[in-house]
């Protein structure tokens, strides 16, 4: 690989020692990006799709119920897309406190990350610090917490197949000189006036990001979380219901060749494509996916209102299972504030009605399902 507009390769060490890392060339890119015909095409889409979306958050009463689930969904995706092994069902498991499963702490550390970083928005601009901070809250107490959470990596790294070395490495990032020096300016850069539209900066920024992987470990699930703070902090979304991780990692393998395109030749243009319709059918399927949950809330909750003076309990446990999709009997009592036989009643009479079901236990310890919701969010994971 010769030098191009996205960098160069750098000669580290010498000798039998020797390697070469990329050393990223600052956003933007130089020449500028130029929208063909294709690339506007793709750009009005993803934008009209997204604003369909941010109207839709702004109007439904429920939506953070949305949003919660929403982001579970997402961090089990982006967990799953390195390697994570767990399901929705095992997040979403009423009994997860007594469950040790290091995988599903991953996942449970992504949504602590993603809700700080939303959080912390409020106090401190996109920056590295912010960065930092989010990283320290992902790989607290999980595996790659030896590799430093939150800070930036003090040593090379390299990205290949389990046990590859330096020398039979797929990519090597730049060293950590380079590598600091690239992230002073990708923090420039977030937070810097630019003509091109957010969504093509975004495009930029996730790359850049992914390319520089400044961390250890947890750098795809970062760079993935980035996008959808750098859209809220651009006021492109109100509220964070966009995740791209199912639409990434349908299409991993092109997801990582479209990033060394562009390391290897230069090519934005091919990324930010494939970005754009990443961002699109996101979009659009989070829309859908509103919409049917949606018109689920409403077709039950006419179901719960008929139930009489059973009514407000019933309508209050809906509620809880919008948060809590798979529930315990115990627990449910306890978190609703009510005694353990009117929880029971009321989960009972949502299984009469068909909208909880038994999945597992016997007795004091069964658990329910709401299938239904249930089935709107597993599909990809």
């Amino acid at each position: 690989m010769t030098k191009n507009r996205a960098g160069f390769l750098r000669t580290n060490l010498s000798g039998e020692f020797a390697y070469q890392s990329f050393c990223p060339a600052p956003l933007p890119p130089s020449p500028p990006i130029e929208l063909d015909e294709d690339m506007v095409h793709l750009l009005v889409a993803a934008n009209r799709q997204i604003a369909v979306l941010d109207g839709l958050t702004a109007h439904i009463p429920n939506i953070h119920l949305f949003v919660s689930m929403y982001v579970r969904k997402e961090a089990l995706m982006s967990s799953q897309i390195e390697g994570t092994q767990a399901t929705l069902e095992d997040v979403l498991d009423p009994l997860l406190d007594e469950n040790a499963n290091r995988n599903i702490a991953d996942v449970i550390n992504y949504i602590k990350a993603m809700e700080f970083a939303i959080a912390r928005q409020q106090a401190l601009p996109l920056c590295n610090r912010l960065i930092k901070e989010t990283h320290a809250v992902l790989m607290a107490g999980v595996r790659g917490q030896e590799k430093n959470p939150g800070e930036f990596r003090r040593s090379q790294n390299w990205i290949g197949d389990a046990g590859s070395t330096l020398k039979h490495a797929r990519y090597i990032p730049p060293n950590v000189e380079d590598m600091t020096e690239a992230m002073s300016d990708l923090e420039k850069y977030i937070n810097a006036e630019d003509d091109l539209d957010a969504l093509i900066r975004a495009a930029l920024i996730h790359y850049q990001f992914e390319t520089i992987h400044p961390f250890l470990d947890g750098n795809g699930r970062v760079g993935r979380l980035l996008i959808t703070l750098f859209l809220m902090e651009k006021a492109v979304l109100s509220a964070p219901a966009l995740y791209i991780s199912y639409f990434l990692k349908k299409n991993r393998v092109e997801y990582y060749d479209r990033m060394t395109e562009v390391r290897n030749k230069g090519n934005y243009a091919q990324w930010i494509k494939f970005f754009l319709q990443a961002i699109t059918e996101s979009a659009e399927d989070a829309v859908d996916k509103i919409n049917k949950l949606s018109a689920l809330h409403a077709q039950n909750a006419a179901v719960v209102g008929g139930m009489g003076r059973a009514a407000k309990t019933a309508a209050r446990l809906l509620e809880y299972l919008e948060a809590n999709p798979i529930i315990e009997a115990q627990k449910t009592a306890t978190a609703l504030g009510l005694a353990f036989s009117t929880a029971s009643a009321a989960i009972k009479r949502l299984c009469v009605a068909g909208i909880l079901t038994q999945s597992a236990g016997e007795q004091r310890n069964r658990v329910f399902s709401y299938d239904a919701y249930l089935a709107l969010l597993r599909e990809g994971t």
